[in-house]
């Protein structure tokens, strides 16, 4: 939802710094002390990766329970969590009630399915269903029933298991070239989760100029820098490691050092 669209509804959007932990909850309730609702990507905040720590998720359920306000729970990527346990989703923890946890299929299965999912509290099951209803109803029924059989015949997890294995490996292939090769003027680290990694410049680097020479050589990176609201911006690239074979991954992270090492800020 846009900002003009929120805006025509009568509703504000306030982004909230992050840090090491996740949301900055304290931050929050300090910029939006009447904030009725708080949107939140607790298994892997985009751009930077950074999972919300127990402390915070515990604060931001306190707040909710003792304000009556509801938390957006889109915990995208929490499948793919390559070291350590993953922590407990916030709807897990709820008590009071007031968490809305959503999903999709999109990126642990096929975009092309266009199923997601919601679990609402249940004093909000019967608003959510009569607005589905009024949207378009349902996607058609005989995706939900494949889907649902091979979740129920325990498909579903083996392939988590087995892409979390395979994107683990890719991830560690282009993390240990783009060191290897740009050791000096990149800071890259292995994500613990998550389908894409962020790899900082050094040496003043533009990433959007940088953008558009790697374009030209037929790499697609994403500019952290645009994706800054409030904060000073630090330029690195946005990397997605997953679906792509040694074969094409050693290559292009060739092509994109030797753009990188000869470039001048």
């Amino acid at each position: 939802m846009t900002r003009r669209a929120l805006a025509a509804a009568g509703l504000q959007l306030r982004p909230v710094a992050v840090d090491a932990q996740g949301l900055n909850v304290r931050a929050g309730l300090r910029l939006a002390p009447k904030a009725r609702a708080a949107f939140i990507t607790p298994s892997h905040q985009y751009p930077l990766g950074i999972m919300l720590s127990m402390t915070r998720r515990l604060e931001l359920l306190a707040w909710a329970r003792e304000t009556g306000s509801w938390i957006i729970e889109d915990d995208y990527h929490s499948e793919y969590r390559y070291a350590g346990r993953p922590l407990a989703a916030l709807q897990g923890l709820d008590e009071a009630e007031r968490v809305i946890y959503v999903g999709t299929f999109n990126k642990v299965l096929f975009p092309g399915l266009r199923l997601g999912y919601v679990v609402v509290p249940p004093q909000l099951a019967q608003s959510f269903a009569g607005a589905r209803f009024l949207l378009d109803r349902q996607p058609p029924t005989p995706p939900q029933i494949l889907i649902a059989e091979f979740m129920r015949q325990g498909y579903f997890a083996a392939h988590i298991r087995r892409m979390r294995l395979l994107y683990r490996d890719q991830r560690d292939l282009i993390v240990g070239e783009l060191q290897r090769r740009l050791e000096s003027r990149i800071a890259v680290t292995a994500p613990e989760q998550g389908m894409h990694l962020v790899a900082f410049l050094h040496d003043g680097l533009s990433d959007v100029a940088l953008e558009a020479v790697l374009r030209e050589r037929g790499i697609i990176v994403r500019p952290l820098s645009r994706m800054y609201l409030k904060a000073p911006p630090h330029h690195g690239f946005l990397l997605g490691f997953t679906g792509f074979p040694r074969q094409i991954i050693v290559p292009a992270v060739a092509r994109l050092a030797r753009v990188v090492a000869s470039a001048k800020p």
